[in-house]
């Protein structure tokens, strides 16, 4: 009996030279020449096409039902059809494997390219990611053949060394693309405990990834001690970092318990910054990034104007409050509650400085009263006040 190793191309056994190490499917398998399993082998590297090779796994399978070579011949099925683009069957025979217990390095990088590739998220993917650095080391470990030259044994070693490497980061790499489409924050928060316990070098290698997410999973949970600790994290290793520069301003602003007005202009002073001198990406369509800068500029100018106007309490110096918030309102158009919060702070200061704006606090009250948001009532009740004021 002899071992044979297949990537994407027949490698031939007996090669004068020693083969370079490299990433093998079914590498557990031993397969007898002549066998059942040898003529499938050779009928899908000797195929003209996919369609080819998917006939010879299926006449397999089906003659072959209760054979133990079942799962690499999964194992094959998901390979070709990812290379197709069918990655949803590619997952799909993939996951046999995984839930008959079989797993090695070529199928679990297959697992994780197809979902990639698709538009999908599951716990299994992130338990083939969780697996990836135990399986690179018990597979991605070569011996020194007999006949290897020093120059031979040096390549291999390389070799092996580059494909653990490049297994390795593809498996990160997929972590950070699948991540987001985790739609509940307490599973983000899990599966990034737990891929920071599978890759401990990331919280340092990738801090620039890892402390955003963290940020991004703790603000859909409302927690904002832990948003506050990773937002800080974030800022202090990207000080560039917009949509949490504007985040935290906010966050000091309107949603601690005690509100830091201080702190959070500063987080705004730095996000209006960083917001004016966006360049448009290439590609990028005109329309959708202007929008966006537009958003987070409104954002900081909401900060700017709402730490203003309660600073105005002391010096009751109201201008700078309704300037910055002026700009808000304008600015967060396609963002209606935080430009209802601007036009609901935009038309307290006019009602509250002396002489008293009625038009200027009932013209922004009645916008903010309409648009919906956490202030939209507050809005209409200090609207009706106002009215009743003016017609006095």
């Amino acid at each position: 009996m002899y071992q044979r190793f297949y990537a994407f191309l027949l490698v031939t056994l007996w090669m004068v030279s020693v083969p370079l190490f490299a990433q093998q499917p079914c590498p557990s398998f031993t397969v007898t020449v002549g066998s059942d399993e040898d003529h499938l082998m050779l009928s899908i590297n000797g195929a003209d096409n996919p369609q080819e090779q998917i006939a010879a796994l299926d006449s397999f399978v089906q003659e072959h039902a209760d054979s133990k070579f079942i799962t690499c011949a999964n194992e094959y099925y998901a390979t070709i059809n990812l290379k197709q683009n069918n990655v949803d069957k590619s997952i799909e025979f993939a996951e046999k494997d995984l839930a008959a217990n079989y797993q090695d390095l070529t199928l679990l990088l297959t697992l994780m390219r197809a979902y990639v590739a698709s538009t999908k998220v599951s716990d299994t993917v992130f338990d083939a990611i969780g697996k990836m650095p135990d399986q690179i080391k018990a597979e991605v470990n070569p011996s020194r053949p007999p006949n290897a030259s020093d120059a031979d044994w040096d390549k291999i070693q390389k070799d092996a060394a580059e494909l653990a490497k490049d297994s390795r980061a593809y498996a990160v790499y997929a972590f950070f693309q699948l991540l987001p489409r985790v739609t509940d924050g307490a599973k983000r928060v899990q599966a990034l405990d737990n891929f920071i316990k599978a890759y401990p070098e990331s919280e340092k290698d990738n801090a620039g990834q890892i402390n955003p997410a963290y940020f991004q999973a703790y603000q859909m949970l409302n927690n904002l001690d832990k948003t506050v600790e990773y937002g800080e994290k974030t800022v202090a290793a990207d000080p560039n970092n917009l949509v949490v520069l504007n985040t935290m301003g906010l966050i000091y602003a309107f949603y601690v318990a005690h509100p830091v007005v201080d702190k959070a202009a500063d987080y705004a002073q730095k996000a209006l910054t960083v917001a004016q001198g966006l360049k448009k990406p290439e590609g990028a369509d005109d329309a959708a990034f202007k929008k966006e800068q537009n958003n987070q500029l409104g954002m900081a100018h909401l900060t700017l104007g709402y730490a203003a106007f309660v600073k105005a309490g002391k010096t009751k110096k109201l201008q700078p409050a309704i300037d910055e918030l002026k700009m808000a309102g304008d600015l967060l158009e396609g963002n209606p509650a935080l430009q209802g919060q601007a036009y609901y702070y935009l038309g307290y200061a006019y009602e509250s400085g002396y002489p008293t704006n009625h038009r200027g606090a009932m013209d922004a009250l009645t916008k903010a009263a309409d648009l919906p948001g956490p202030l939209q009532s507050q809005a209409r009740d200090l609207l009706a006040k106002v009215k009743v004021a003016a017609a006095k």
